[in-house]
């Protein structure tokens, strides 16, 4: 009887670790990391390039005629250097001194002025250094003024100065391109050449024939 209890025992003892032991879990290999993705590189956007000086003194230059076709006193005057020292040389032979004086003549003659057109052409920009440059040009300007119709035309030289990182003009002088010649002194007055005759032709006298001579009567 023990002998049969003993063999019991030792088969529980034997299958007691195959049936009641727990199945370990299986491990899933982890994935393997997806590579970040590196931002590609972009080629930098290229900044606009700054105008040039004598860009930058045409862009005032052009602001100004437009104050003009415009008959606009804060567009005209904006363009002129504000000091009492600026001077303008005007076509019609004045002289204007400061900044407040011409705006005063723009502001009080503007408002009569319609119907502006502008054109100017030979535009040349001279640069004078890093902070003066001069522009000069040709001109003809048609307007009504007080409702009557004018139209003059010019020549036009424009003295620019850089003041901070603005260009202003400081000077102006403008003056007929067809002077009145009464106003010339004769030391500058161009010699003109006499216009070229045209000589006459010469006519041949038609020769007169002499008269036929007349016999005289037969004595009765």
């Amino acid at each position: 009887m023990s002998t049969r209890i003993l063999s019991v025992l030792l088969v529980t003892c034997f299958l007691s670790p195959l049936f009641g032991q727990t199945k370990a879990p299986t491990t899933k290999p982890a994935p393997s990391p997806t590579p970040a993705t590196r931002p590609r590189a972009t080629a930098p956007t290229p900044a606009a390039a700054a105008p040039t000086d004598s860009e930058a003194v045409l862009a005032a230059f052009n602001k100004l005629l437009d104050g003009i076709r415009h008959a606009n006193v804060n567009e005209v005057t904006a363009v002129y250097w504000n000091s009492p020292r600026l001077n303008l040389f005007n076509y019609n032979g004045t002289v204007t001194k400061g900044w407040e004086q011409m705006r005063k003549n723009r502001a009080s003659s503007y408002p009569e002025i319609k119907n502006v057109k502008l054109d100017v052409r030979d535009v040349n920009v001279t640069m004078l250094g890093r902070d003066g440059a001069l522009v000069t040009c040709l001109w003809t300007q048609s307007q009504d003024y007080k409702g009557t119709p004018e139209t003059a035309s010019g020549r036009m030289t424009l003295v620019f100065r850089k003041v901070g990182t603005a260009w202003k003009a400081i000077h102006l002088h403008s003056s007929p391109d067809t002077p009145n010649p009464a106003n010339i002194p004769p030391s500058e007055q161009v010699p003109t050449t006499p216009p070229a005759t045209t000589p006459s032709p010469v006519v041949t006298p038609t020769p007169i024939p002499s008269p036929t001579p007349v016999a005289p009567p037969a004595p009765a």
